[in-house]
């Protein structure tokens, strides 16, 4: 049986190469810093002006502020070095706070649209000029989170929750800005709440997919940058290799899969040689920590017999 310790993964020794999320954390802090200070100032021009649209988008920043805090914490808890009761470590934290942040997402939309049904039926006046200054500042500071973690989205479902945060978030901006321009020109305040419900099932696509990925990683489900059916085909093509079963592949977080397996040993092949050829070559599948067991020809007879 052999192993390999994938980039991102540690062993015992202490805390090895962080992982895609970690690698990006120095731009979460900056964008929980940005959400973080203008939250305060959303919630107060919120309350001043009235306005359903501006308050939806401070709900949104309170989500982001916490999500991105969320993130933060599971990229450090991803570090921390395995112990005898958790041996692959504390790297499924991150896809926890993926799966968090889509939840929370999910409820807070929700809760939009429910609120915009009740101000559809009696619609509030609202001080237009207000919410436009606020709302703008909140488009920039998006934009400037956005930027920033955009990156990083395609590396990491942890990265990629935060960073839908804060996309949610921008839109919530752009519609409330236009809520605000439609009622500052013609005094139609149901814009208000039909922008805010517009901005709620927008979102909701977005994050139940978000949702079902971080689900898909929990359940061992195999990774999405993985073809498993290539997979095999590589092990078969590697010299020395008479037959492959039991092959299974997982995620033990963003960046980092795995695989085991059970390699059957052609006769007179060197196991140790076939072992190598296999770990460097499954690589290049996107596979980085494998466990492999060899077995000698005649058992891979009666598994094709039995």
């Amino acid at each position: 049986m052999s192993t390999t310790v994938p980039p991102g993964v540690v062993d015992a020794t202490g805390a090895g190469p962080a992982t895609p999320a970690g690698r990006n954390a120095g731009r979460l802090r900056i964008v929980f810093l940005l959400t973080g200070t203008y939250l305060v100032a959303e919630v107060i021009g919120g309350v001043l002006t009235g306005s359903l649209a501006l308050l939806a988008d401070a709900g949104h920043m309170l989500t982001d502020v916490a999500g991105v805090g969320l993130a933060l914490y599971s990229i450090r808890l991803a570090q921390r070095a395995p112990t005898p009761s958790r041996s692959y470590g504390y790297y499924r934290a991150e896809i926890l706070a993926a799966l968090a942040n889509a939840s929370v997402l999910i409820v807070v939309s929700l809760y939009i649209l429910y609120e915009a049904y009740q101000r559809f039926r009696q619609p509030p006046a609202v001080e237009s000029g207000t919410m436009l200054v606020v709302a703008g500042i909140g488009l920039v500071v998006n934009l400037v989170g956005m930027l920033l973690l955009r990156p990083a989205a395609s590396e990491s479902l942890n990265m990629k929750g935060a960073y839908f945060e804060v996309l949610s978030d921008m839109l919530t901006s752009l519609g409330v800005i236009a809520a605000g321009l439609i009622m500052m020109t013609t005094g139609w305040y149901y814009a208000d709440p039909l922008v805010s419900a517009g901005i709620g099932l927008l979102i909701l696509p977005r994050t139940w997919r978000l949702l079902r990925e971080a689900v898909g990683v929990l359940l061992e489900g195999t990774p999405t940058d993985v073809d498993v059916g290539a997979l095999r085909q590589t092990v078969l093509d590697t010299p020395g290799v008479q037959g492959v079963h039991d092959l299974h592949v997982w995620s033990l977080t963003s960046g980092s899969n795995a695989m085991s397996a059970h390699v059957v040993c052609a006769a007179g092949a060197d196991p140790s040689a076939l072992l190598r050829a296999v770990e460097a070559r499954v690589r290049r599948c996107n596979v980085h920590h494998t466990t492999l067991q060899v077995e000698a020809p005649d058992a891979f007879e009666w598994i094709t017999h039995a």
